[in-house]
């Protein structure tokens, strides 16, 4: 083998580490340009949702509610079970969710629309969970529980709900106003990105005519 070909072979191995050392990070730049890192995001709170029971169950048993009687007790039991499932609708909504993160990934201009995608769904969870604890929790607690109904809602850290009987009609009625405004706010910010972007398809047409 002749010393050309052996210095061609060293000088190609040593372009091919070069460009392992300075691109090794593509993939991870590629993932955040394209905006796929926000899918976390709806991962992130899908599990949150899924912990959330046994975190409230933890801060009950904390709380001490269980020495007061065995109507509280039961009251928390249901009231447990309303949480649960208010959580499960809560994890639905963010896993089915995500997957809009791929399509608008396709755009030019990404974190406005992803963030606003994320503050609808945002809006929706949030709206639906209060809506569902509200009524649910709020008619348990006040029928098993009268005017102690708020130290249910203390012990499971949800003070904002100690409302009385009334919460189990304004809890609904919240609820539907958050995600109303939510996904007014999300709309707002979806009709900038697609001025945005039909404005470079715009100016994109007219240079190439």
């Amino acid at each position: 083998m002749s010393d050309l070909e052996t210095g061609g072979g060293i000088g190609k191995l040593e372009q091919k580490t070069n460009n392992q050392f300075f691109n090794f990070s593509k993939p991870y730049l590629d993932f955040i340009g394209k905006g796929k890192i926000f899918s976390l995001v709806y991962i992130v709170m899908a599990v949150i949702n899924l912990i959330l029971p046994f975190v409230i169950l933890y801060m009950v048993i904390d709380s001490g509610l269980f020495e007061f009687g065995a109507k509280y007790v039961f009251a928390f039991i249901f009231s447990w079970l309303v949480i649960v499932f208010a959580c499960w609708i809560g994890f639905q909504i963010w896993w089915h969710r995500r997957t809009k993160v791929t399509i608008i990934s396709s755009s030019e201009f990404v974190a406005t629309p992803i963030f606003s995608e994320i503050l609808q769904t945002f809006g929706e969870w949030l709206g639906t969970f209060i809506g569902i604890v509200g009524a649910g929790v709020g008619l348990i607690a006040n029928i098993a529980l009268g005017g102690s109904a708020s130290y249910l809602f203390s012990a499971i850290g949800m003070n904002f709900m100690s409302m009385g009987a009334v919460i189990i009609v304004i809890g609904p009625i919240i609820g539907f106003f958050i995600i109303i405004i939510f996904r007014y706010i999300a709309e707002q910010l979806k009709i900038l990105a697609a001025l945005a972007n039909n404005t470079k398809e715009i100016a994109a047409n007219i240079k190439s005519k």
